[in-house]
């Protein structure tokens, strides 16, 4: 596979699985098992983060200038917009501190295919747990202080790879009885911080490297990227009530069975 269709394929990888709770990690090793594709290396890496962070932005505008608004004027109207903004930046703070402690054990990528399928699968069937168990009776504006801390911590074992970030916050958001949208939106916006902390370390760590950049695989993978996470976090949004998280779950087991078939 040329490097052309390869940005296109991991930039459509990233876009599609990125806020689905179905594992980026787990899919991105699929070109390089099944057709032997080469790594188009860490600039790659943040053109198709920078793709996904400019498509969640672009689509939480509007509640992302009402939060900023809610901070700046303090209008008693905005409140629930205020508490939102500060749930979001306590529940961004555990993994920064866990992702900053094990930076290192993180960067050693101490990792095989086998750890990623079993981990996709275990953490599938804890997504399910939490979407059988779901009461639904919270809305995304009544995450309290201790939610969010609680969503944060669980979000850390998307340092595992194959847990999934957006599954994770998901399945937390869920145990605590928010409904399944206002879980999924939740996690999504979460996504912003988190996405954008991920950004910056791998501007860092490029810094240190000596590469090659092909700007045209670059910008097919930012444009495939942001286009694909775009549609999928409407498309998520407006039928993820009606479609519930079985399918995800049934094709995350399926995804660790085959990751494990093929290795």
């Amino acid at each position: 596979m040329n490097d052309l269709l390869l940005s296109f394929f991991l930039g459509l990888i990233q876009g599609l699985t990125e806020f689905l709770p179905i594992s980026s990690s787990a899919h991105l090793l699929l070109p390089s098992l099944l057709f032997g594709s080469n790594d188009l290396g860490l600039p790659f890496d943040i053109a198709v983060h920078a793709g996904t962070l400019a498509a969640v932005i672009y689509f939480f505008r509007t509640d992302i200038l009402l939060m900023l608004r809610s901070i700046y004027t303090k209008e008693v109207s905005l409140e629930k917009n205020r508490n939102l903004a500060l749930q979001l930046i306590i529940a961004t703070i555990p993994v920064v501190f866990v992702g900053f402690i094990f930076k290192d054990l993180i960067g050693e990528r101490l990792f095989s295919v086998s750890s990623i399928a079993f981990s996709n699968i275990f953490f599938a069937i804890i997504l399910l747990y939490a979407f059988l168990k779901n009461k639904a009776d919270k809305t995304i504006y009544q995450v309290t202080f201790y939610s969010a801390l609680f969503i944060g911590f669980v979000q850390c074992f998307a340092l595992i790879p194959g847990a999934s970030r957006s599954g994770t916050a998901i399945t937390a958001a869920l145990l605590l009885g928010l409904s399944l949208k206002d879980a999924s939106k939740f996690a999504f916006m979460l996504g912003i911080p988190t996405i954008l902390g991920a950004l910056v370390l791998l501007l860092f760590e490029i810094q240190t490297l000596d590469t090659s950049i092909n700007l045209i695989v670059l910008i097919i993978g930012f444009l495939v990227s942001m286009i694909f996470a775009f549609l999928t976090i409407k498309l998520f949004l407006n039928f993820v009530e009606k479609i519930g998280m079985m399918p995800f779950v049934i094709y995350r087991l399926l995804l660790g069975a085959i990751l494990i078939f093929l290795i």
